[in-house]
């Protein structure tokens, strides 16, 4: 039998609401990277993961990506997703 979808919702800190769906996928959490360029211009990169321990493994990869990038400065947040 095929899984029901789902409308998953985040709410970061700051506010900011995303919403994913209809999946039928076994996401729990969201990432968000907020960058600060060296123009002072941010990025926002963001993604979903199926656990919390997927989801902060995307931290180291995040410390790599502003070395090589050469980010000022950076905010990696995570949320769990509500199901509407």
């Amino acid at each position: 039998m095929a899984r029901k979808k789902r409308i998953l919702t985040a709410t970061m800190a700051d506010g900011w609401v995303k919403t994913i769906g209809p999946t039928n996928a076994p996401f729990t959490h969201f990432w968000r990277i907020v960058a600060t360029l060296e123009n002072g211009k941010t990025e926002v990169f963001w993604g979903h993961a199926a656990s919390l321990k997927e989801a902060n493994g995307k931290r180291v990869a995040t410390q790599e990506a502003a070395r090589q990038r050469g980010w000022r400065d950076y905010a990696f947040e995570v949320v769990a997703l509500v199901e509407e």
